[in-house]
C-alpha cells in the first residue's frame, strides 16, 4: 500500500502546471479539430453552389476518406453534411464563428441543428462555453426552452437584456420546474420537498443571476422561499 502523501506546496503547483497544460492541448486540439470541420463544411458549401454536388458526391467522398484514411473517424457523409450546415451557419457572423470554436463538436451541433434564430445560438453558445455545461444539460437547457423563458421572464439575465435591450418586462417571473413532477396549480407545501432534493437542477435552471433577485434561505428545520416581486 502506497503511503499518503503528505502535502507539499512545490507538489501542488507541479500538479497545477500539469493541469493547465492538460487543459491547453485539450483547447487547442478542439479548435483544431473545429477549425477543420469549418474549412471542410466551406469547401462542400462552395462546391455545392458551384458545381452542384448532391449527395452522391458527398457520400463518395466520405468513401474516399473511408477508404484512403481507415483510421480516421468521424467523417461519414452525414457529418460532412453537418459540416457544411456548421460553416453556412456562422459564415456570415464573426463573432459566432469565433464562440463556436470554443466549444465541443457535439455542443456545437445540438445548437446550430436546434437553435432557429441569432440571438437563440448567441444565447446557448455563452452559456455553454461560461457555465461549463456537459451535453445533457446543454439539451437539458433547449428542451425546457430556457432561451424562450428569460425572454417572457420579468427578471431577465444579464446575457438576455444584452440580445433584446427593449423587451417589455411585463410577464410574472417563471421557473422551470417539470423536473419536479408538480401539477400545474401547486401551493408553497407542494414546492418545499423536491425543490431540496432537486437543488442543483434549480440553480441551472435559474442560471447565475437567480440570486441577484431572489431570497433563498435554508435553515435546519425550515426551507423558506420567496418569490421575486414585480415591479
Amino acid at each position: 500500500m502506497n503511503k499518503p502523501t503528505i502535502p507539499n506546496p512545490v507538489f501542488s503547483e507541479v500538479l497545477q502546471h500539469i493541469q493547465q497544460a492538460r487543459h491547453k492541448i485539450f483547447s487547442q486540439a478542439n479548435t483544431a479539430l473545429i477549425d477543420l470541420y469549418w474549412q471542410i463544411g466551406l469547401t462542400i458549401s462552395h462546391k455545392v453552389q458551384s458545381q452542384a454536388w448532391g449527395k452522391g458526391v458527398v457520400t463518395e467522398l466520405a468513401q474516399y476518406i473511408a477508404q484512403n484514411a481507415p483510421d480516421v473517424k468521424g467523417f461519414s457523409d452525414k457529418n460532412l453534411w453537418r459540416m457544411k450546415q456548421f460553416y453556412e451557419t456562422y459564415q456570415a457572423d464573426e463573432k459566432l464563428a469565433t464562440l463556436c470554436r470554443e466549444l465541443p463538436w457535439t455542443h456545437n451541433t445540438i445548437i446550430f441543428s436546434r437553435c432557429k434564430s441569432v440571438e437563440e445560438r448567441t444565447y446557448y453558445l455563452t452559456i455553454a462555453r461560461s457555465d461549463r455545461l456537459s451535453k445533457r444539460d446543454l439539451e437539458r437547457q433547449i428542451d425546457a426552452a430556457q432561451f424562450e423563458r428569460s425572454l417572457l421572464s420579468a427578471k431577465l439575465s444579464p446575457l438576455a437584456r444584452e440580445l433584446h435591450p427593449d423587451i417589455q418586462q411585463t410577464f410574472k417571473d417563471q421557473y422551470v420546474l417539470e423536473f419536479l413532477g408538480l401539477p400545474e396549480t401547486h401551493s408553497e407545501n407542494d414546492l418545499q420537498t423536491p425543490l431540496i432534493q432537486h437543488m442543483k437542477d434549480f440553480i441551472l435552471e435559474r442560471g447565475r443571476c437567480y440570486f441577484s433577485y431572489c431570497s433563498l434561505t435554508i435553515q435546519p428545520e425550515q426551507f423558506q422561499y420567496e418569490p421575486c416581486q414585480i415591479d
